[in-house]
């Protein structure tokens, strides 16, 4: 046997004996930067990890992560097995949705993420219309954080997303979907509740509620400027990624804090949040449709997917 017969037959061997659980590991690895951290979104110890991305270099014969203290460098031969890891992620993630695909008419099931609470009539028309073309298209709509949107849409699970996109991210493209306002509110126990002539100074020594992504470097950045532009001195005691425990915490007394405007209406008109100032509104804060532009979609999600770009562009 030849010299590239005997190579030939060591990467045949190598194709049939790789575990999958490997690739997975390091794949994670190269995402959270840290075995540490892979090791807490594994549900895993440091050392498994650590013996997980130890296997998979024996196994390839090249070092994938340059590592030491203070350093943690992907190689050359690490970003291409990373790369092929995230495409098989995506692929079997995805298989029970492709098979569903028919020839002869548009049918399969379309899976959606979504950030909470999203209320638009542009949605629900999109929904409505695309179901009475479509009847045999099946959904499924999983609501998380925009940041965990993000990171499933990279690893290619879910079709396609309706959340917060704070700056673009690479290999992802967006439309702006939905144009919200933030409003400031305070509930029934605050002391200027009820009050229509407050000045803004008032407020600046105010404890706040708000959103876990309410930070300089996150999806709702520009709550954070408008703190710090307008000289707000109070601390940020209570959050939550999610839009109701925010609402709840507000209402309650906890602090004053930011809410969408469509979404705090109906609790202002029955008198369980006040609006405050300033009136004209905190921050525009924009609400993307994201897709992975190297995604394999079915056919039913590539149909609603154009459905809600057509309905993105006639805003």
């Amino acid at each position: 046997m030849t010299e590239s017969e005997a190579e030939r037959h060591a990467l045949a061997r190598l194709g049939q004996q790789l575990d999958w659980n490997l690739l997975r590991t390091f794949m994670v690895i190269v995402q959270e930067g840290s075995i540490t951290k892979a090791g807490v979104r594994l549900f895993l110890t440091q050392p498994a990890v650590s013996l997980a991305l130890k296997r998979l270099e024996e196994q390839l014969g090249r070092p994938l992560i340059d590592r030491g203290p203070g350093r943690f460098i992907i190689t050359a031969a690490g970003e291409q097995v990373y790369d092929e890891a995230v495409a098989i992620h995506g692929t079997v993630s995805r298989l029970g949705a492709l098979v569903r695909d028919v020839k002869d008419e548009v049918s399969g099931h379309v899976h959606l993420l979504m950030t909470s609470r999203i209320q638009t009539d542009r949605l629900d028309r999109s929904l409505r219309e695309f179901h009475q073309l479509y009847p045999k298209v099946t959904f499924r709509i999983d609501v998380m954080v925009s940041a965990d949107a993000h990171i499933a849409l990279q690893q290619r699970v879910g079709a396609m997303a309706i959340c917060l996109l704070r700056e673009p991210i690479p290999g992802l493209a967006s439309v702006v979907f939905l144009r919200q306002t933030y409003r400031l509110y305070c509930g029934p126990d605050f002391r200027l509740f009820g009050r229509r002539d407050i000045d803004i100074a008032e407020l600046r020594h105010e404890n706040f509620v708000s959103f876990t992504s309410d930070q300089i470097d996150g999806a709702l950045s520009p709550l954070t400027l408008f703190r710090a532009r307008e000289g707000f001195a109070g601390r940020v005691i209570a959050s939550s990624a999610n839009l109701e425990e925010v609402r709840r915490m507000i209402s309650c007394g906890l602090g004053i804090g930011p809410l969408p405007d469509h979404i705090a209406a109906r609790d202002v008109a029955d008198g369980l949040l006040w609006e405050l100032p300033p009136y004209e509104g905190i921050a525009p804060v924009n609400v993307h449709l994201i897709w992975n532009e190297q995604g394999k979609l079915n056919r039913a999600e590539r149909a609603f997917l154009e459905y809600l770009q057509t309905a993105a562009a006639s805003a």
